[in-house]
């Protein structure tokens, strides 16, 4: 990986009064973004900044207000970028920090290799709540930089938080509008509350929220329990594990109902970033029941903004809710549909689960949206700035008002009369349940009618995506129970006997180089191969093998393609089913 020189300046008072610079006309990517440190395997803990794809342009947007398409294309490449951006001024405010200065990190994406032959600009900035100036032409940039990568903030220590204000200065013959800041979000006020009750989708059958309801009031054990994906694990909320509106909504719900010092009310958070409903019912057991050692009261699915990827449009996510609604402790399951900054998510797809069933469903999408639009005089309560993170997350305020969401479908059911029938489970799905009763198998929990011969996959991969669960800060990893071929092995295939009428391959995505492709084998036939690259970062990529109506005998096969034999590839686990 090439590296530029850092540019270690000493700030010093002039001899004599200067005359002001002018300023150049320029926007924001961040503005006063609460960062925090996130632990790096290998690196210093950091926050990081994606801006590859759309990543940069929707910054651009949401931060600075730019609408303009022309600049917007400019910062898609490394070429448009430099065209465009004169300097890049960085302001820092210490928030929990144990040094005076933080290190800043620039990488572009090389045309090479991707991660490794792009430059890396770094300079040390001062927490001081000045801004500092990075003129680009300062530096040397490498011919093979191809789109601008990422920002880096490194601190010392985990956990600890920044804020940060970013804006970009353009070059002379480009200009954009100036930004105004927007006014702090009014939480007590009539139209804010307002725009709270439109989240309001359906109470459904109130009878399993208030049960659970009462048992808190009560000083009976409550646990309330959160299943979903970045969103959900807290993506965006600084610090993550209690500004997240998971634990905001526990927080609340323990204020309002729990009994004495809240002591009895408990709480679950199995968020996982980047994945859907495919996978997320096939971890429900282990993240959410915890082994059979938990059994929640109510249960929140939130997966509005990550079900694009269910292969079966639904099947999956009806699956998870009929499996978290069959529990024999007959929890109460809320669906909650998040929203992504272009308006969008999948209610349309998955509220008629709900209607099917009966169940309480909130939409952040018809609290929010309709206001972004709208002037203060109209009625616009938050920006879309205040409202976003990144192109996917919500900010703390964004957390705050996907919790008050929350809490005021909980405080409407305990307002309201008891249903004193319960929901019906046993008729016909509206979309699916095929995965109903899937199940993991892994390298801990296998199963006695299961027949494995390793191969080549003899290792575990300790390189894992980590996920902040329950009230933790640090990360945790998913799946550490797996099979791992490693690098330079003989290519001899992974094998697996199983009765089964369907089954899911759970494989490890990374941006490793020395991860390589695999194809997969069905009683002797080519099934499909995966490319551990297609998503380019390490996480948990859950996808069907198989899924028939009747139970059969099966023979799968795992062998890497002959151009990648030396590689590596992480069979993470398996989802089945065999009724």
């Amino acid at each position: 990986m090439s590296n530029v020189n850092e540019i270690n300046e000493t700030l010093s008072g002039p001899t004599a009064p200067k005359d002001p610079i002018e300023r150049r006309s320029g926007f924001y990517i961040a503005f006063e973004t609460i960062i925090e440190a996130t632990a790096r395997k290998g690196g210093r803990p950091s926050q990081e900044l994606y801006l590859a794809g759309e990543q940069l342009k929707n910054k651009a947007r949401l931060a600075g207000g730019i609408t303009n398409e022309d600049i917007l294309e400019h910062l898609e490449t490394c070429e448009g970028f430099h065209q465009l951006v004169h300097s890049v001024g960085i302001t820092v405010k210490p928030v929990n920090v144990s040094s005076d200065t933080i290190h800043f990190v620039f990488q572009n994406w090389g045309k090479t290799v991707m991660y490794e032959t792009g430059t890396v600009l770094t300079k040390e900035i001062p927490m001081d709540g000045a801004e500092h100036i990075i003129v680009l032409s300062e530096y040397k940039w490498l011919e093979d930089d191809d789109v601008p990568g990422k920002f880096a903030f490194e601190f010392e220590k985990e956990g600890e938080m920044a804020e940060v204000t970013i804006k970009f200065y353009l070059n002379d013959g480009y200009e954009v509008p100036e930004f105004s800041p927007e006014d702090p979000v009014n939480y007590g006020s009539t139209m804010y509350k307002e725009m709270i009750a439109k989240s309001l989708v359906s109470k459904g059958n109130t009878l399993r929220l208030k049960n659970a309801i009462e048992k808190a009031k009560r000083g009976d054990d409550v646990t309330i329990a959160f299943i979903g994906g970045s969103i959900t694990q807290g993506a965006g909320a600084k610090p993550i594990h209690s500004n997240c509106y998971a634990y905001k909504t526990y927080v609340q719900f323990k204020e309002k109902f729990a009994k004495g010092d809240g002591e009895n009310v408990h709480f679950i958070k199995a968020g996982v970033g980047g994945t859907p409903s495919q996978f997320g019912m096939i971890r429900y057991e282990r993240d959410i029941l915890r082994d059979g050692k938990v059994k929640p009261d109510i249960v929140i699915i939130e997966f509005a903004v990550n079900d694009a990827g269910d292969e079966t449009k639904g099947d999956c996510f009806e699956s998870l809710v009929l499996k978290s609604l069959a529990a024999t402790n007959n929890p109460a399951v809320i669906l909650l549909f998040s929203v992504f900054p272009n308006d969008w998510n999948l209610q349309d797809r998955l509220a008629p689960v709900g209607y099917h069933y009966h169940l309480p469903m909130v939409s952040v999408k018809d609290a929010v949206v309709n206001q972004f639009n709208q002037s203060k005089n109209e009625g616009n309560i938050i920006s879309k700035r205040q409202f976003f993170y990144d192109i996917y997350h919500p900010t703390n305020d964004g957390h705050t008002i996907m919790a008050d969401c929350l809490m005021n479908l909980i405080e409407q059911v305990d307002q309201t009369a008891r249903d004193f029938e319960d929901i019906q489970l046993l008729k016909e799905p509206i979309i699916g349940n095929s995965f109903k009763n899937v199940r993991l198998l892994d390298r801990r929990d296998g199963d006695k009618g299961v027949v494995i011969e390793e191969g080549s996959f003899t290792e575990y991969d300790t390189d894992l995506q980590m996920v902040e669960m329950d009230n933790h800060p640090s990360g945790r990893p998913q799946l550490p129970y797996n099979w791992m071929k490693p690098v330079g092995s003989e290519n001899v295939s992974f094998k697996m006997t199983i009765r089964c009428k369907s089954l899911l391959l759970i494989f490890k995505d990374s941006g490793d180089s020395e991860f390589g492709k695999a194809n997969v084998y069905i009683n002797g036939e080519y099934a499909r191969t995966f490319d551990p690259h297609k998503n380019n970062w390490t996480h948990c990529n859950a996808v069907i093998l198989l899924n028939e109506a009747q139970c059969k005998d099966y023979t799968i096969e795992i062998k890497m393609v002959n151009e990648d034999k030396d590689k590596k590839f992480t069979i993470l686990g398996f989802g089945y089913t065999v009724e």
